[in-house]
């Protein structure tokens, strides 16, 4: 009896210990504790971290489906999940992150049942973050963090600029792999290398079908901003000013000089211009030079110096607006714009404004608000993002801006999008970054902020 049991005993034992060997090893069990560090690490090579501690917000399989879904995208969208403990104190814990990842890109973090979401101003403008986090702050989404954080990339990767980092692996869980077997590591590299020459393909794919798109929109908007240059040049070339002449002071050679350059930065901005987004500066730049010429010529005559005001609405190359009027654009409701002097006498006697046309297309010309998307950024670069979704509520313009489709093909969710440095969405920039972007409100209670929200140049 007992020699037929030593040899079942020892059998159960090994069929214990080989269990052992084969099982995955427990993260939570085995890993010290992690630090946001730890996190900033870990997104340099996935889009997705699970602090072991917080497993039970985010399985294995949905962290890797989350994975995937901004992989395929190709954006620089990264999310971190963590436990709300004193290793991941509430406050700087954005900066931090997107500090040590050292990745430009749109970064959300749900730390216990909070939620709080970051961008670089160049990869998704303040306002667009503002309005996506509020989202998904809302109790349907913000009990379940699995709910929560695919409401959030599902929005992200639409509006986010910019192309996955090149540092990534192509996904992987916190427990993908952990203490497996040999045939399974082989097994799961094979598998890997395949879905990575896939997600190559489509990366390039996706990207080329970008830069096609965003060519096609630059040559349109080539055509009007050109126009606006030209029209500009010429207003110099008729201004009867020369800088040694009789009665010129400091401060009007300073402001001809101001206007002289803002030409000269149109034109150098223009001839550099490889994105739709970057005429922003263009447009920015014949807005300033035209408002110098505005004081120019008060200095001149005598007159009060102009307050700085936006342009005219309905044709921005009539120089900066004297009033506000009411407006009703066709099938829209009225809202005030600003307008010139020549308009604001057209429209008090029941006439319509010169408005700017542009080409539609079709071999007709329409005022630009009633045009496709690609007029956004010349708009918003007269404009600025705070004033034009007011003023374009209801047209075709502002529908179109309003959509994430417009955020990702031509740059700025906000109507105009954000400052920050020169790093695209995806390149590795270290601590350089513009941290405004990273300002946030908190995590606070439930999944909400702790009734502050988001402070002035923060989400």
């Amino acid at each position: 009896m007992r020699k037929r049991l030593i040899p079942a005993l020892l059998a159960g034992l090994l069929l214990i210990f080989a269990a052992a060997a084969l099982a995955p090893t427990s993260p939570a069990s085995a890993a010290p504790a992690a630090t946001i560090q730890d996190a900033a690490q870990a997104l340099r090579d996935d889009p997705v971290y699970v602090d072991p501690g917080a497993r039970d917000q985010l399985s294995a399989a949905d962290e890797k489906a989350l994975e995937n879904k901004i992989t395929d995208a190709d954006k620089p969208v990264f999310v971190a999940v963590l436990p709300d403990t004193p290793a991941f104190p509430e406050e700087g814990l954005l900066q931090t992150l997107r500090s040590d990842t050292g990745i430009t890109g749109v970064y959300a973090i749900r730390l216990g049942d909070g939620f709080d979401a970051g961008a670089d101003p160049q990869v998704m403008p303040t306002r667009a973050v503002e309005n996506l986090t509020a989202a998904v702050e809302n109790p349907t989404t913000a009990g379940d963090a699995d709910t929560q954080l695919n409401a959030f990339v599902d929005r992200a990767v639409e509006q986010a600029r910019g192309s996955a980092p090149a540092s990534w692996s192509g996904g992987g869980g916190a427990a993908d792999g952990a203490g497996a077997p040999v045939g399974g590591l082989i097994t799961l590299g094979a598998l890997v290398a395949a879905g990575g020459a896939g997600a190559y393909a489509i990366s390039r794919r996706n990207r080329r079908r970008r830069e096609e798109e965003e060519r096609a929109a630059l040559d349109k908007l080539r055509v009007v901003v050109d126009e606006d240059i030209t029209a500009y040049g010429e207003t110099l070339e008729r201004l009867d000013f020369h800088p040694a002449e009789k009665g010129a002071d400091d401060a009007m050679r300073a402001d001809y000089e101001r206007a002289l350059d803002s030409y000269e930065s149109a034109k150098s901005k223009m001839d550099r211009a490889r994105h739709p987004s970057d005429v922003r500066g263009v447009t920015r730049a014949l807005e300033d030079g035209r408002y110098s010429l505005a004081v120019l010529e008060a200095r001149r005559t005598g007159g009060e110096i102009p307050a700085r005001r936006p342009p005219c609405f309905f044709d921005p190359r009539h120089g900066p607006s004297v009033a506000d009027v009411l407006w009703t654009p066709s099938g829209g409701a009225s809202r005030e714009v600003p307008v010139c002097g020549a308009d604001e006498a057209r429209l008090t006697r029941g006439e319509d404004p010169m408005s700017r046309t542009v080409d539609v297309g079709d071999g007709n010309r329409r005022p630009y608000w009633e045009a496709g998307p690609a007029y956004g950024p010349w708009a918003g670069g007269y404009f600025g993002g705070g004033l034009l979704p007011g003023l374009l509520v209801g047209t075709m313009l502002g529908s179109m801006l309003a959509t994430p489709a417009y955020a990702s093909e031509y740059g700025g969710g906000d109507f105009g999008g954000g400052a920050g440095g020169d790093w695209g969405g995806g390149d590795f920039s270290g601590s350089d970054f513009d941290s405004s972007g990273f300002g946030g409100g908190g995590f606070g209670d439930g999944g909400g902020f702790g009734g502050g929200g988001f402070d002035g140049g923060g989400f």
